[in-house]
């Protein structure tokens, strides 16, 4: 009878750890792999998104392949993830690109550190405020 209740609660951890794995949520500074290596968050350069590190928009040219090497950012774990957007449309990601607390929602390789998205939330855009002072 021991046996089998501890048969049964291997199972049930097995379960719950592969169904975490599909339902994982992280949340971070969504950026390049670039900008995170060389600790340039808010003033990210954009072309690193299409062509790979910064300054590159100079040297490519219209039909050379995209160098897409986007990471989430996690302040509290101290490193970064690499993301797969294969579920995700590219221009969905000119409210996310380049803001922290970004949420990622899918599945995670561990073995790769990989986080394959499925979908993400965005954090609303900043408030607008005017300039209280002289110049």
């Amino acid at each position: 009878m021991k046996k089998f209740a501890a048969l049964a609660l291997c199972m049930m951890l097995a379960v719950a750890a592969s169904a975490s794995s599909e339902g994982f949520e992280k949340k971070g500074f969504l950026t390049t792999k670039w900008c995170v290596e060389n600790d340039m968050f808010k003033d990210c350069r954009l072309e690193t998104v299409v062509c790979g590190y910064g300054g590159c928009n100079q040297n490519w040219e219209f039909g050379d392949p995209i160098k897409e090497e986007m990471v989430l950012y996690v302040h509290d774990d101290g490193k970064y993830y690499k993301v797969d957007l294969g579920h995700v449309e590219r221009s969905e990601l000119d409210e996310a690109m380049n803001r922290n607390e970004v949420t990622l929602i899918g599945s995670y390789d561990a073995k790769n550190n990989v986080i394959h998205v499925k979908e993400f939330k965005a954090p609303p855009p900043p408030k607008k405020s005017f300039f209280k002072g002289c110049l």
